[in-house]
């Protein structure tokens, strides 16, 4: 590789704005080590762990073992009894696939340290990893009970009760990142997406729909660039005006909906419309779809 010619410090500099942007590079880290900074290793100062742990991670996630485990054994000698030591042969152990000893690993570290978010978290991971969406469920609901703020968290549990098929604690998840976030349009797009999927409970089918087309608008007015929540809209909006529930008023007024979101999609799609398809496409490909659709 040509980074043999790199300058160590431009290297440096690299590594640090990567660990700065919370990104991994794990391949790309790998050749500027391998090639380049560990042999200038010894000019980094302090800095240095930071980098070796840096190594280490992108090592696993590289599989590239032999890198990793000589930037973990130079760490574990600068801080024996580290838990960010600790944590990181927990993570080579999940590299391996010795998942049970990994978990007896994060276990000893909440054990010393129960506000350890990070060992938490490589425990859903190792649990999702195996399949075993239950538990994951139970200790991601675990740690939310301490770490109530963390978004990526409410997220990852939304994602976990998806793939169980529980929409309402799915979308009981996204209202928690609402709450948090009120002026993100993709929270919008996502809860109203679960509420349309819950469009079939017998119970609650059109109060679904309804929900799901409020919010789906909610978050076109947010970013009238969500084409996504435009295209729900649509649909939402043509679920609840073909229910025999529906008053004659809201009818009508659904359907205006429907039919403003459209003309704004076909508007999207006009503006870089390709040879395969163009605005009138949309228009008559939008129009079969709301034929189709059945409440």
């Amino acid at each position: 590789m040509a980074s043999l010619d790199l300058d160590w410090e431009e290297v440096r500099e690299q590594l640090r704005a990567w660990r700065e942007d919370n990104t991994r590079h794990s391949e790309e880290v790998i050749d500027m080590w391998e090639y380049c900074l560990k042999h200038y290793k010894h000019k980094l100062g302090d800095e240095r762990w930071m980098v070796e742990e840096q190594v280490v991670v992108a090592g696993l996630d590289s599989y590239r073992l032999d890198i990793a485990e000589h930037s973990l054994v130079a760490l574990n000698e600068q801080f024996p009894g580290s838990l960010r030591v600790r944590k990181l042969k927990g993570m080579r152990l999940e590299a391996l696939e010795r998942f049970d000893e990994a978990m007896d690993v994060y276990d000893s570290i909440i054990r010393q340290d129960e506000t350890n978010s990070t060992a938490r978290k490589r425990k859903v991971a190792v649990l999702r990893g195996q399949g075993r969406i239950a538990d994951a469920i139970k200790e991601l609901t675990e740690y939310l009970k301490i770490f109530m703020s963390d978004g990526e968290a409410w997220q990852e549990l939304c994602d976990l009760y998806l793939k169980e098929g529980d929409y309402s604690k799915a979308a009981f998840c996204m209202e928690e990142l609402i709450l948090t976030n009120p002026h993100n349009h993709l929270y919008y797009t996502r809860y109203a997406e679960i509420k349309y999927t819950q469009r079939r409970d017998p119970k609650g089918g059109l109060d679904n729909m309804e929900i799901a087309r409020s919010y789906f608008c909610q978050a076109a007015k947010l970013n009238p660039g969500n084409v996504r929540a435009l295209y729900g809209l649509f649909l939402s909006c043509t679920q609840v005006s073909s229910s025999t529930k529906c008053s004659a008023q809201k009818k009508k007024e659904t359907q205006q909906l429907a039919t403003w979101a459209l003309k704004e999609i076909a508007d999207r799609y006009s503006k870089c419309r390709t040879n395969a398809m163009d605005g009138s496409k949309i228009l008559e490909t939008f129009g079969s779809l709301s034929i189709t659709e059945k409440a």
